[in-house]
């Protein structure tokens, strides 16, 4: 399935089905009167969280979005039926925005949450409501109301535990593939990864928690370079960080401020998530560069980063045993990150 996580499209609600002029014209009865229903009321637009999704590509081959007009009312009272509704169902973490493309008018951040964008319009009255001692055989009926109708933006952020950051090629794919089920692209070469990848983490029956892979980020991915901004989003949503640092890089310090620099100059709190430091591709160094490269790190960061290889599996049970103590942190529960990095995780890469 194809990944997208924008599409613009046009919504638009039922009209109203229009009111019914109708006379009773019974045997044996000779003044009737007025006996015309009432229209329906047009069908409303509606959008709708649900699971099970995680892009928008159903809204890049169908871009219109019309609900039903109400039916018409008839003789005999008998009222228009209400027109269907249309109910757009997106992945959970999906913003609408207005037409401008900045103005967030919903965020559809819970499963099953709905809300009603546009409503359908009032049903006419039929003639039966106008009777009255003056004016005893109406012959004029209300048309019904038009419906809405508007353009929006549908965004999409991932909602997941853990984001992935760093820079391309920091093996943030091949750590995916390594921590969960998901099977991302990996090969030997910048920019594998162009769209964001979700893996579920098993440490146990009753401890998951979801990671996503950001594509990589470069200097000025901020003002648009690489990729530029268009996958930070997915960050946003992210509780925590894991920063991913390639160990067999010459300047591992520059290649940290790179990506702390991209995340303050994004803003929307991205600096100020719980971050994870790991020095990865640790296979690839020996005892002596791993323990010259994490300095380095240290010397940074401020922090002594956790030494990890994708590949091997070394070090990634206790990355993500510490992973897991800040998803407990940001579920709210008391966590002991000692104790929970020393426990026995459940894991196979």
């Amino acid at each position: 399935m194809k990944f997208l996580d924008q599409a613009k499209i046009y919504i638009r609600s039922g009209s109203g089905g229009a009111g019914s002029v109708s006379f009773r014209r019974e045997k044996f009865i000779p003044n009737g009167g007025p006996d015309g229903g009432d229209g329906g009321r047009g069908g409303d637009v509606w959008i709708e969280a649900v699971e099970g999704l995680n892009t928008l590509i159903d809204y890049r081959y169908q871009q219109h979005f019309k609900a039903q007009t109400g039916n018409h009312g008839q003789g005999r009272q008998m009222h228009g039926a209400k027109g269907d509704d249309v109910v757009l169902k997106v992945p959970v973490g999906t913003q609408v925005l207005d037409e401008d493309k900045e103005t967030v008018l919903l965020d559809m951040d819970v499963a099953g949450r709905s809300e009603l964008l546009l409503k359908g319009g009032n049903g006419g009255w039929g003639n039966t409501r106008f009777k009255g001692p003056v004016n005893q055989a109406p012959r004029h009926a209300n048309p019904g109301q038009d419906g809405q109708e508007r353009w929006i933006w549908l965004r999409l952020k991932l909602i997941a535990d853990i984001g992935l950051a760093g820079l391309p090629n920091a093996g943030k794919s091949t750590f995916l593939a390594a921590a969960s089920a998901a099977r991302p692209k990996v090969a030997d070469y910048p920019f594998t990864t162009l769209t964001p990848n979700l893996g579920m983490v098993d440490l146990s029956p009753t401890e998951r928690f979801v990671i996503a892979d950001i594509p990589g980020l470069i200097e000025g991915a901020s003002d648009g370079a690489g990729l530029g901004t268009r996958f930070l989003g997915h960050v946003e949503r992210s509780a925590s960080l894991i920063h991913l640092i390639d160990g067999t890089q010459d300047d591992v310090a520059e290649a940290y401020r790179i990506i702390r620099g991209e995340l303050e100059a994004y803003g929307e709190g991205l600096a100020d998530k719980a971050e994870i430091l790991a020095l990865n591709k640790i296979d690839a160094l020996t005892p002596e560069m791993r323990e010259e490269k994490a300095a380095e790190l240290e010397a940074v960061a401020g922090r002594r980063p956790m030494l990890v290889s994708g590949v091997s599996g070394e070090g990634v049970p206790e990355l993500l045993r510490a992973a897991w103590a800040e998803v407990r942190k940001t579920r709210g529960e008391v966590v002991d990150p000692e104790a929970e990095i020393a426990q026995t995780t459940v894991w196979t890469p």
